[in-house]
């Protein structure tokens, strides 16, 4: 049973992957289908980000309430009602509305499978469900370029990743039974609870872990997020190749949670995160730089390989130095952070894409990933004074 749990574990991150990644090669067309700025893109960024925090903070309630196969379902559900609403909304304003449905439908459930994760499964699997995320964020591109390019509609990429949504949800009903004839609920993790959750924020580690998610999520979604528009509009790649290479960067993400996964449980996870950073900074570099026309999608392989494990790998560290009452706690508030952060580094880039031009938006990388190995060396250096 636990295999069973795993599996659809690893369905629900492909879920939560899927539709995240369609708004970045989607988001030219959108903008000149509604007539928008560069800069509107914060109003969907900013929707989804607060409605995900909502829903991320009350993610232990919801737990305690419902159970874990319902909460997927009910969100699967809400994120392909999002989809189908971005695929068939005529006004601009319908089409924002989706944001919200999309952060709702994600943000607990992200903080459920998360903490189970942590306090069920070991720091292989977790890589190997967070490479399952990778899966689902390596086919959005993939479907939004063939819907734009063989279909020429944007909308048609949100209908399919819409209907594939709701068989996921169908399916994660269909075996609901199974949570409970399975390990303990996440909620049911620590019975002896007794941190409130103002104790647990006034942690300087768990401060510094929220400013690390904040910065890993911002910098993953921003690469992702504007890579394409950068590429097709500043730099005159055909959209056929922009959107291949995206997927490259998303599939990086994915090839290194994978591969990593296998070594995790038996090299040092902090070495491992700090050289990982190292090499997301070093692509970031290569692709602000952009020497050559092809440097653009060994840039992004490197940001993606980098960046594959830092976010699992931080999520199992979390009760080895939080202690795991604090945890419980903490990897809620950890999501809810990662959220803000993947809607507030890519609004500052549109922002300063509006102001400034797209030529600066592949600047930020490198400093935020540079921004990111500091806090990190920040947490490791608290570690070894307690």
């Amino acid at each position: 049973m636990p295999r069973l749990l795993l599996l659809i574990c690893c369905l629900a991150f492909i879920s939560l992957g899927l539709p995240d990644t369609l708004l970045g090669v989607a988001w030219p067309s959108v903008r000149n289908s509604f007539e928008l700025k560069q800069s509107d893109i914060s109003w969907l960024l900013f929707g989804s980000g607060c409605s995900y925090l909502l829903s991320s903070f009350f993610a232990g309630r919801l737990l305690k309430s419902f159970n874990l196969g319902v909460l997927l379902a009910a969100s699967s559900g809400l994120v392909a009602l999002s989809a189908f609403d971005y695929s068939f909304a005529k006004a601009w304003q319908l089409f924002a509305l989706g944001s919200l449905l999309h952060g709702l439908g994600s943000g607990a459930i992200d903080s459920g499978l998360n903490h189970y994760a942590a306090t069920h499964f070991s720091a292989r699997h977790m890589n190997w469900m967070h490479a399952c995320y990778g899966v689902g964020a390596m086919l959005g591109p993939l479907v939004m370029t063939a819907a734009i390019v063989g279909l020429n509609s944007w909308r048609a990429g949100y209908w399919i990743v819409a209907a594939l949504l709701v068989c996921l949800s169908t399916l994660f009903l269909s075996t609901k039974r199974h949570w409970n004839s399975g390990p303990a609920h996440a909620s049911d993790a620590h019975p002896h609870e007794t941190v409130s959750a103002g104790a647990a924020l006034k942690n300087r580690t768990l401060q510094l872990h929220l400013l690390l998610f904040f910065v890993y999520t911002g910098l993953e979604v921003a690469i992702g997020q504007w890579s394409f528009t950068v590429l097709t509009e500043a730099r005159k790649i055909s959209p056929e190749a922009a959107g291949a290479w995206v997927t490259i960067y998303w599939s990086g993400i994915l090839a290194g949670r994978v591969g990593l996964g296998f070594i995790a449980d038996r090299v040092s996870i902090d070495a491992l995160i700090r050289a990982s950073m190292l090499v997301a900074a070093l692509g970031a570099a290569l692709f602000a730089w952009n020497p050559a026309p092809l440097a653009a999608p060994v840039a992004l392989a490197l940001c993606g390989l980098g960046l594959a494990v830092i976010f699992p790998c931080l999520m199992t560290r979390t009760p080895q130095r939080l202690g795991k009452a604090l945890s419980a706690h903490a990897i809620g508030f950890q999501v809810g952070a990662a959220m803000l952060g993947a809607a507030a580094l890519p609004s500052l880039a549109g922002w300063m894409a509006h102001a400034a031009g797209l030529a600066v938006v592949p600047l930020i990388f490198p400093s935020v990933a540079l921004l990111l190995l500091v806090l990190h060396e920040f947490v490791l250096a608290r570690k070894e004074v307690q």
